[in-house]
């Protein structure tokens, strides 16, 4: 059957980075990465910004150019997807029929958008997710053009943005979201509202505590109507679907691995079988920011953690303990997360949120958990280095008159440095 070696099934930012940092490290082993689109490994997050826009060409969203693949000697197999995993054999079985041996084997599967679970979201035409590069394409396509009623479903991230880039083309934009504030699982309601507000500043309409029960369409199939409770009737020409993504876990469940929201982890990113590792969107894992099993769905995590895989996997084990970050841009505002704000129970805003550069300092059990930054850089980044130095800052010491960020950071170094 040949040289074994080492085969990652997912080609998004994970699985490549993971292939990068194995042959960065030394690794010399036959080396495959599987990847179900027919494209080269390309960025994510460019889909519902610049490239809508046409700002972003297709060839600029790529990870790396194909040259990479020759010189590193990295098999980048497109368009399939693994069927089966033989873990006595320790082989994968593709669509295509081939099988591959392995020594190792990288999980990178990554997630899929949810379905909207009410009459015509499958059925009609011009219901649409924004996941993959064909989505962007597609939908790049329906936004080019005159001005369009455009509903897209869910006040998330991709849903955010989408609607401000829709808005920017000219478009009529309505989200509609379940839960009672725009990104409620993520943010902080200083945060979620401020970000609303700005949406309303650009025109779109956003209504929250909302849920769809129907979508209507033409004689021809083409949607026309987004149904809510209190059988209010929204015009659409077209209706984005953006509730949220589901882990690839099927695979991983069929070849009898432990699953739960996700594949499930541990400390150094392996499954219950010590051959098979598990990163990115699809692996649920121990966090020590969080204090339990977290799935994170960003291109740090998954980056972060194709570094630990490597290192595992060459025999130099290291926990993943990453201080997990995250950024969106919607319209003048770049949002950037740093560390885990879900479940604080106490805040502290610095800067000028009317001005629109401002910070939001979440605690819990008077613990610094994570930051939340509009328009301040200096702000992410040194809030990153304390998360990872663990820090003792205080909510108090935040509300001190003349609190300095960057003050603090320095000290924080400097006792480190002597410690």
């Amino acid at each position: 059957m040949g040289p074994r070696g080492v085969v990652v099934i997912g080609a998004g930012q994970g699985g490549l980075d993971t292939a990068a940092a194995l042959r960065g490290r030394g690794y010399r082993g036959r080396l495959t990465l599987v990847g179900d689109e027919p494209v080269l490994p390309y960025q994510r997050p460019p889909l519902s910004k610049g490239f809508l826009t046409g700002d972003t060409a297709t060839g600029d969203l790529e990870l790396r150019p194909r040259a990479f693949f020759a010189a590193q000697d990295v098999e980048l197999v497109s368009g399939t997807r693994a069927a089966k995993i033989d873990r006595e054999r320790r082989t994968v079985l593709l669509e295509t029929g081939t099988t591959l041996p392995y020594d190792s084997l990288v999980l990178a599967t990554g997630a899929r958008p949810r379905t909207l679970p009410v009459p015509g979201a499958v059925s009609l035409s011009g219901v649409l997710t924004l996941r993959g590069l064909a989505d962007a394409e597609d939908l790049r396509k329906r936004l080019t053009g005159p001005p369009r009623r455009l509903v897209v479903i869910g006040a998330g991230f991709i849903g955010l943005e989408l609607a401000a880039t829709a808005r920017k083309l000219g478009h009529e934009v309505t989200v509609v979201e379940a839960q009672s504030r725009a990104l409620a699982r993520a943010l902080t309601p200083t945060m979620s509202s401020r970000l609303v507000a700005r949406h309303a500043e650009a025109g779109v309409r956003i209504l929250l505590s909302r849920e769809v029960t129907a979508l209507w369409g033409s004689a021809a199939g083409r949607v026309e109507v987004v149904e809510l409770d209190g059988a209010e009737r929204i015009p659409a020409d077209l209706v984005v679907v953006g509730i949220g993504v589901l882990p690839n876990t099927e695979l991983a469940a069929l070849a009898e691995l432990q699953v739960g929201d996700g594949i499930v982890v541990d400390a150094q990113l392996r499954t219950d079988d010590p051959d098979i590792y598990a990163l990115g969107d699809c692996a649920r894992f121990p966090s020590p920011h969080a204090g339990r099993h977290v799935r994170l769905e960003s291109v740090q995590n998954a980056s972060d953690q194709a570094k630990v895989v490597a290192a595992g996997i060459c025999g130099d084990p290291v926990p993943y303990t990453a201080v997990p970050w995250f950024w969106s841009e919607q319209y003048d505002m770049r949002l950037q997360i740093a560390g885990l704000t879900a479940g604080h129970d106490e805040t502290v805003l610095t800067g000028d949120p009317e001005g629109g550069r401002f910070s939001v300092f979440c605690f819990r059990d008077g613990r610094l958990t994570g930051v939340e930054s509009v328009n301040r850089p200096a702000d992410h980044g040194i809030a990153r280095r304390l998360l990872a130095s663990g820090t003792e800052l205080t909510a108090d010491d935040v509300r001190r008159p003349g609190f300095d960020l960057k003050t603090l950071a320095r000290r924080t170094q400097e006792r480190l440095t002597h410690a």
